[in-house]
């Protein structure tokens, strides 16, 4: 009996010690209980950001003053024009005829004012003889002056009418880049109440811009000047730079969200930026060169049951303990964030979130070796 009591003993205490031995191996050393990161010297960029819209500086919606049915293009999408140069011409038929009409109008006032003239003269002439009265001699004049008005509304109407048949010839008023084409050889243009678009000139593509709309939050960062990077589709992974030009003040209100129309001037020299394109905009409203960083993670970061110390806190692994420590933050790149006071110093180890636990099959291989 007394063996067996003493064989118990020594199991017993094989059992504490090797449980001691595991549940030390099972607490792990802080470093492995959370992730982190460490604190470094570099250089940090804030930037505001939205989408916008390339466009020419200067977009010409070219159209007619008049109606009629387009006869002759002259002109195709991405064509090269000059100032002046024909465009598209409408079937000028109707307007010669109105053109000829006003004519043959012209020269019928034009013999009615020789015969009031004749008149005039002959009454005047008998008036001076004692051989007609007075009032002759006014109804004469009258009849001339009527004549002579008959004529300048005539010249009107004809100077009306030549000028709507030069209208019938569309002309580009600026050089450019033919960008858009909305006719086509017999359409009919209706110019009633509101001026048809024909065709749409870019006058200089080397030179556009980008209308791109910024939230209110954000619109007090932004000044003429600043720099702009940005991005399109077309050309992934390709920076491109700008510069702020204008920030309109004319504010866009959709769904109580209120937004403020910033224009950035763009030099393509090499035109492979195409008018239309998305450009995914940012301004630099800020940056620091040389300074003290941290993830944007370690603001974020609580322990496990704790309450967080403040907004501005972070914490450190330091000696082998947490360390929470109140720092004052600067600008953010969205990634890292400066640190402007606090006790961190490079290459202090930042908390940044919970490490992955070990699996399970791990733990229970563990306890099978235990056992």
């Amino acid at each position: 009996m007394r063996k067996k009591i003493i064989l118990l003993s020594i199991l017993i205490l094989a059992a504490g010690g090797g449980y001691y031995a595991w549940q030390k191996n099972r607490t792990l050393p802080l470093a492995q209980q959370y992730k982190t990161a460490k604190a470094e010297k570099g250089d940090v960029i804030q930037t505001v950001s939205a989408n916008g819209t390339l466009n020419p500086v200067i977009l010409v919606n070219v159209g007619t003053q008049v109606s009629g049915t387009v006869k002759r293009l002259y002109a195709d999408f991405n064509d090269h024009v000059k100032a002046g140069q024909i465009l598209a011409e409408l079937d000028p038929a109707l307007f010669n005829g109105k053109v000829g009409q006003s004519e043959a109008n012209l020269a019928n006032a034009r013999a009615s004012l020789d015969l009031t003239s004749a008149n005039e003269a002959r009454s005047l002439a008998l008036y001076n003889q004692g051989y007609v009265a007075k009032q002759d001699l006014d109804a004469a004049i009258q009849a001339k002056r009527a004549s002579q008005a008959q004529v300048r509304l005539a010249r009107a109407q004809l100077a009306r009418d030549r000028t709507n048949l030069n209208y019938s010839i569309i002309r580009s008023p600026v050089s450019g880049v033919v960008i858009d084409r909305q006719i086509d050889v017999g359409q009919t243009v209706a110019a009633s109440f509101q001026t048809p678009t024909l065709f749409r000139i870019a006058q200089d593509l080397r030179n556009m811009q980008i209308d791109s709309s910024f939230a209110e939050a954000d619109i007090g960062h932004i000044q003429v000047g600043q720099e702009v990077r940005f991005t399109v589709d077309a050309f992934s992974g390709r920076f491109f730079a700008g510069r702020v030009s204008q920030v309109r003040l004319n504010a866009t209100v959709q769904q109580n969200v209120v937004t403020y129309d910033v224009v950035v001037s763009v030099d393509n020299p090499e035109q492979i930026l195409k008018p239309g394109m998305t450009a995914y905009v940012n301004i630099v409203i800020a940056q620091r060169k040389s300074v003290l960083l941290v993830p944007n993670a370690a603001f974020r970061f609580k322990p496990q049951g704790e309450q967080k110390a403040g907004s501005g806190t972070i914490y450190l692994i330091r000696n082998g303990k947490l360390a929470a420590v109140q720092v004052s933050a600067g600008i953010t790149d969205n990634k890292m964030t400066e640190i402007i006071e606090g006790d961190v110093r490079p290459g202090d180890s930042v908390v940044t979130g919970v490490a992955t636990p070990p699996d399970e099959g791990s733990q229970s291989s563990f306890r099978m070796r235990m056992l």
